[in-house]
């Protein structure tokens, strides 16, 4: 039997083809009745939407690429989780892979992996540099994520530099004098680790505490095992302190584990505070104080922002004319059923072709205060 149509659902339902198609691409405009009989229809015929057909006839394979340095850091999984989600809605496949922070598999993720299987990239580069992603003719469209090496691309990150900042701050205000970045690096830069170092500098800053070079502590990962070292380092050193900042939260579980391991006590001591909140932060003990980014966010804006410029590289006039499709595509339908918000909470405004200008996206994060700086919670 062959496969059910489009037009045999509408032959079915009684209605025009691109009604079904704006009832498939949940279009806002048809009225509830309209909605009912044509997915009573869609349900009785056993009707499925031909995805690789739709993305093939726009010159698309409906297949994104998520570039992450590690997928093992808890951090990039659970972004990764946000980002399949986002791209589910809007019928796009999501290829993960890991760079491991090198350079040569950053480029080559740039550059589409050599091959034309994917419609786009988001990118999380700690490799590349700026000069790196100013040529990028004949590229896929590209998001980075993190800090932002090159103007001329679409970006999305956090406001890191401010996020350390109010960190040390909250730290400062417990009557912390004594305050260690964990990952500090005392150099100039536009990496992550660079950004949340100048925001902590700034806060001990505003708060008239002079900054000793001492009190940047190296690592040589971002691993749980490194913050351990790297605290057991200083504790070894006779180094005195009474708060660490860490550059993430698995700094920030190791160096728990080496203060526990120590008889140093947390926060009575010692004050604690990580960054991205990621979950085993929420079970330690003690629960750790994070900087906790809106990972959604990220991955909602990350998404709408690449499905933007696939359309503009792959459809620059604006769609198919109405009916064009014949499996139900309906871009404008799909356009319209984006979602009511868009334009706000730094979402893009307007996902479809005409918007050429880069996008600079800063979404929200905020200080999750736990047992780690403050005592017991609930107190």
């Amino acid at each position: 039997m062959a496969r059910p149509r489009i037009k045999d659902v509408a032959r079915h339902a009684g209605v025009s083809e691109k009604t079904v198609s704006n009832v498939i691409n949940d279009y806002a405009h048809v009225s509830d009745r309209t909605r009912t009989v044509v997915r009573a229809s869609i349900e009785q015929l056993g009707y499925r939407v031909n995805l690789a057909g739709r993305h093939l006839r726009k010159g698309r394979t409906g297949i994104i690429a998520l570039v992450v340095p590690e997928l093992d850091i808890p951090y990039f999984a659970e972004l990764a989780r946000h980002v399949i989600r986002e791209a589910e809605k809007c019928s796009l496949t999501v290829l993960i892979h890991q760079s491991g922070a090198d350079r040569a598999h950053e480029l080559a993720a740039l550059a589409g992996f050599g091959s034309t299987f994917v419609d786009g990239i988001i990118l999380s580069p700690l490799a590349l540099t700026a000069d790196d992603l100013r040529d990028r003719a004949g590229f896929p469209p590209t998001v980075l994520l993190g800090e932002l090496l090159e103007e001329g691309a679409d970006h999305v990150a956090i406001d890191n530099e401010r996020a350390a900042r109010e960190a040390t701050r909250h730290l400062i205000s417990l009557g912390r004098r004594t305050v260690l970045a964990v990952g500090g690096i005392d150099a100039p830069g536009l990496g992550t680790a660079e950004a949340r170092t100048r925001g902590y500098r700034a806060a001990l800053a505003e708060a008239g505490i002079a900054h000793d070079p001492a009190a940047l502590v190296p690592v040589d990962s971002f691993r749980m095992p490194a913050g351990a070292r790297a605290v057991a380092r200083v504790l070894r050193d006779g180094v005195r302190f009474d708060a660490l900042l860490c550059l993430n939260d698995q700094l920030a579980l190791g160096a728990l584990r080496t203060l526990y391991e120590h008889g140093v006590r947390v926060p009575e001591d010692v004050a604690v505070i990580g960054f991205d909140d990621v979950e085993g932060g929420r079970f330690s003990v003690p629960t750790l104080s994070t900087v906790a980014p809106d990972k959604a966010a990220v991955a909602k804006v990350a998404v709408q922002l690449l499905r933007r410029r696939i359309e503009e590289a792959t459809d620059p006039d604006g769609g198919d004319p109405e009916g064009g499709d014949p499996e139900g595509a309906d871009p404008e339908g799909a356009r319209h059923g984006a979602d009511p918000n868009a334009g706000r909470d730094g979402v893009v405004d307007g996902a479809g072709p005409g918007v050429q200008s880069p996008q600079d996206r800063i979404v929200a994060h905020r200080l999750v205060l736990r047992e780690s700086t403050e005592g017991h919670e609930g107190r």
